[in-house]
């Protein structure tokens, strides 16, 4: 389940990352060779970084590549080392599920609903801010998969 997981998000990213890139080509393109700049490609470049951004972060949660003070846990062994990873998981995991995703949701929801859109693309601001409890169920699901793998003795 957690490589198809993986495989969703990366193909995700991906992809955020290719229209990202096809968009500053043509933002270029439009401003320098046609000489009339495009309206929307900044804010869609915009938006697309915030999706890659927190998108990302949850990748590298599920992959073990976030931003952490190693200190501690590599001065650990054995069970103490296994219970400061499950300690460390579970804040993760509390973290997200009360900010990002219970907080996400009330922001994308308030923002839908009161139909805030973006000034060039004239998008709702709620689809732009669904990445925020998107991104929080990720991390949950990795949080919890690895607090599993930690105490089911397959993570040493």
């Amino acid at each position: 389940m957690r490589q198809k997981v993986d495989k969703i998000v990366e193909v995700m990213l991906i992809s955020i990352l290719g229209i990202m890139l096809m968009n500053v080509v043509w933002q270029v393109v439009s401003r320098y060779v046609i000489g009339v700049p495009s309206t929307a490609t900044d804010e869609l470049s915009r938006y697309g970084l915030i999706w890659l951004g927190i998108m990302g972060g949850a990748y590298a949660t599920g992959k073990g590549l976030h931003l952490a003070i190693d200190i501690v846990p590599n001065s650990l062994h054995g069970k103490k080392k296994e219970l400061l990873d499950g300690f460390i998981n579970t804040m993760i995991f509390l973290f997200s599920a009360i900010v990002m995703i219970v907080g996400g949701v009330k922001l994308t929801y308030v923002t839908y609903s009161l139909g805030q859109v973006s000034s060039s693309l004239g998008v709702q601001l709620g689809i732009i801010y669904a990445i925020v409890p998107i991104s929080g169920l990720l991390i949950c699901y990795y949080s919890m998969h690895n607090i599993y793998l930690i105490f089911s003795k397959k993570i040493s």
